[in-house]
């Protein structure tokens, strides 16, 4: 099983939503074969806390047009990684260090990756 089309484009939008918020290094996994909670992983760098913050709030405002809430919002406070879970779809917002420290994408590596495509922000987010 794979992840679900709407899963796909939800990952899409919020690559481009964080993208627009200068958020570096997107990359996405389906990992709809490994865990039964989700289809995607959302990695995005952030350089530093308050970066990580803006990326979040663009992620949260662009899915919320499209009528998406976050089931769960957890890092907050620190803001050294953030993870918005939308279900199909879990957003990780790390800042650099945080990202080079636990490198998720080594540990899902065995996973399909998600073609992002062209993440120029045009627009969204701005």
């Amino acid at each position: 099983m794979s992840a679900v089309p709407e899963a796909v484009e939800l990952a899409i939008l919020a690559a481009k939503a964080a993208v627009a918020k200068k958020a570096l290094d997107p990359v996405a996994f389906d990992v709809s074969e490994r865990l039964a909670i989700t289809d995607i992983f959302l990695v995005l760098t952030a350089t530093n806390e308050r970066q990580v913050g803006a990326v979040v709030d663009g992620v949260e405002e662009a899915l919320l047009k499209v009528g998406r809430r976050p089931a769960r919002r957890e890092g907050d406070r620190e803001k050294r990684w953030v993870l918005l879970d939308y279900v199909d779809v879990v957003v990780h917002v790390q800042h650099s260090e945080e990202r080079t420290l636990y490198s998720l994408e080594r540990l899902w590596k065995d996973c399909p990756p998600i073609e992002l495509g062209e993440l120029e922000p045009s627009g969204i987010g701005e």
